[in-house]
């Protein structure tokens, strides 16, 4: 079976937390929107870090098509569906409560501390938390300006004391556990750097995510999720469900990633061979 992954530009040689995958499947790493690759040459193409894509979502989408389901993991259809945050209100299992304002429709009233995103967007770009509905306003205008839906959310404060934990399915089989501390620890918008995404990605600390465990109710709610995804697209070669504890305490969806997300497979032995493993089944 010969494996390509799908990088972006910014990183030809992919990101380092997929290199022992690529090496156990021999795969090689291809630039997603390089016109020079022969995609059809690949019995599987792999989606990782084509963290490039949020800003050309529909050229992107328009790809992932062309290359198609008999080769594309993940598939297209469910690509489209996650590639667009809109999916937290087609989704039955809890999430964070969502208010979705289009371009065009009156501001919101804002109460409380919230949160601020758009609706297509990849590591917390254009995202962020306020407690003043000024700045909250501005973001949501901001957002509409570049044609996006704005979500507003309410401030879960129980993840500034307990975080943000990941249950990472691989081959339709939990895998491991993440723990993620708070990105959002202060009022305003999330700090994301502009250009090579190399220097976003050593942006991050070290420590921001590790190891994790989940208890049973996160475990339930991360499975259900994932039985959800399943019975809609098929099984996903592999998926990260984010979970957030509400003001009850219960857990909650706050993401599911199925494009490009960093698996953090270094944290959890054997899950390198997991994943090779899931590509050689298909």
């Amino acid at each position: 079976m010969r494996v390509a992954f799908a990088t972006c530009s910014a990183m030809p040689e992919g990101w380092v937390d997929d290199h022992a995958a690529a090496r156990l499947l021999q795969a090689e790493f291809e630039v997603w929107d390089d016109a020079a690759v022969d995609w059809t040459a690949y019995d599987r193409v792999v989606l990782r870090s084509v963290w490039d894509y949020s800003g050309r979502s529909e050229e992107f989408l328009d790809w992932c098509r062309a290359v198609g389901a008999e080769r594309l993991r993940n598939v297209p259809e469910l690509v489209a569906f996650n590639s667009d945050k809109r999916y937290l209100a087609d989704i039955s299992v809890p999430s964070v409560p969502t208010r979705f304002i289009s371009p065009g429709e009156a501001l919101p009233s804002i109460q409380g501390e919230v949160v601020v995103k758009p609706n297509v967007s990849a590591g917390a770009r254009d995202t962020g938390r306020f407690s003043s509905a000024t700045a909250a306003l501005a973001l949501i205008e901001r957002i509409h300006a570049s044609g996006r839906l704005a979500l507003v959310q309410p401030y879960l404060s129980a993840v500034d004391l307990r975080g943000e934990t990941s249950v990472v399915f691989i081959g339709g089989e939990i895998s491991h556990f993440l723990a993620k501390r708070a990105v959002l620890r202060e009022e305003g918008t999330a700090p994301v750097a502009d250009g090579d995404l190399r220097v976003a990605a050593a942006m991050l600390e070290d420590d921001l995510v590790v190891a994790g465990s989940a208890g049973a109710a996160q475990i339930s709610v991360a499975q259900a999720a994932h039985a959800e995804l399943s019975a809609r697209f098929g099984t996903p070669l592999y998926a990260r469900v984010d979970l957030v504890d509400d003001n009850d305490g219960n857990p909650v969806v706050s993401e599911l990633e199925v494009i490009e997300p960093c698996l953090y497979l270094g944290t959890a032995r054997g899950s390198s061979e997991r994943l090779a493993a899931a590509v050689r089944a298909g």
